[in-house]
């Protein structure tokens, strides 16, 4: 497996706008890709990009039922806020990084495949494993979340 680095901590804010403008203004990040994700409940979904440029935070709304600290919730009740949602970590091949996890010893969250995020689609292919210790650990291939930069020339 060949891990190239960290490519986001995930976090569900208790109040979205609240959040962003936090990590914007008083840390430096920028807005990047935004989506919607309804077959996780995920109204928003913002990627936000560090003044380095590459190393990202995803901030999830209120009412995103999504896995957390290795726990899926299973109603609003149980969603953890100010936990860490998930690790991400940059892969050449999401496949692979997948089976040598499994291999080692973690379970599969989400087999690996293909999504399509927001308007427009911003494809990326990803896959998910509950470590042997619990934490959810997402390999994601390299993506370019930064809209500017994707869109400058129109």
């Amino acid at each position: 497996m060949n891990i190239k680095g960290l490519a986001h901590v995930a976090i569900q804010a208790k109040d979205y706008s609240a959040t962003i403008r936090f990590y914007m203004e008083a840390l430096g990040f920028k807005r990047g890709h935004h989506w919607s994700l309804p077959s996780f409940q995920i109204k928003e979904a913002s990627m936000l990009i560090s003044p380095d440029g590459r190393t990202c935070l995803e901030i999830f709304d209120d009412e995103a039922v999504i896995p957390a600290q290795g726990k899926k919730a299973r109603s609003e009740d149980e969603v953890a806020y100010g936990a860490m949602l998930h690790l991400a970590f940059y892969v050449d091949d999401a496949d692979e990084a997948f089976q040598t996890a499994i291999a080692h010893g973690a379970k599969p969250y989400v087999e690996p495949g293909n999504l399509a995020l927001g308007e427009p689609p911003l494809p990326i292919r990803n896959a998910l494993v509950h470590s042997p210790n619990g934490e959810v650990i997402e390999f994601i291939q390299d993506v370019d979340f930064d809209v500017e930069s994707r869109f400058s020339g129109f």
